[in-house]
């Protein structure tokens, strides 16, 4: 059994889904496991990480749009505002699709499905530069 780790860093343009499949891809490739287990988590309390369909862009646009009316801006809804009216949002946005994903590795190939993708959700308007921590066991 082997380990290895690395921080990954990825800079978003603001609120939206930067898919990350390619640099973690690359990363799990140059560990030469053949079989394991990825884990991803994010270091932030106001981005997540989903797996999501990576084909059609609509898609995209229309996760934007749900979690815009599941967790919207509004200043009057929140206690918590210390960095503007996406803040709070951000935050309950977190929460609803999590840090952290795990990801089966076998064949030297990460088991994701066809149409899958990994994405960093950047909940926050402005841009940021976000670090998402990587462990893979396997051998």
């Amino acid at each position: 059994m082997r380990q290895a780790t690395t921080l990954l860093s990825v800079d978003t343009h603001g609120q939206g889904l930067t898919e990350i499949t390619r640099a973690v891809s690359a990363w799990v490739r140059e560990q030469d496991m053949d079989e394991g287990l990825l884990t991803l988590f994010c270091r932030h309390t106001s981005a997540s990480l989903i797996i999501q369909e990576n084909a059609a862009p609509e898609v995209k646009t229309d996760i934007l749009d749900y979690f815009a009316r599941l967790a919207p801006e509004d200043r009057n809804a929140y206690a918590h505002d210390d960095e503007g009216p996406d803040d709070m949002p951000a935050h309950l946005r977190s929460i609803l699709t999590g840090v952290h994903l795990s990801i089966p590795l076998i064949g030297g190939r990460l088991m994701l499905g066809t149409w899958q993708g990994i994405y960093l959700f950047e909940h926050r308007r402005a841009p940021h530069r976000r670090q998402i921590a990587a462990h893979m066991a396997g051998a």
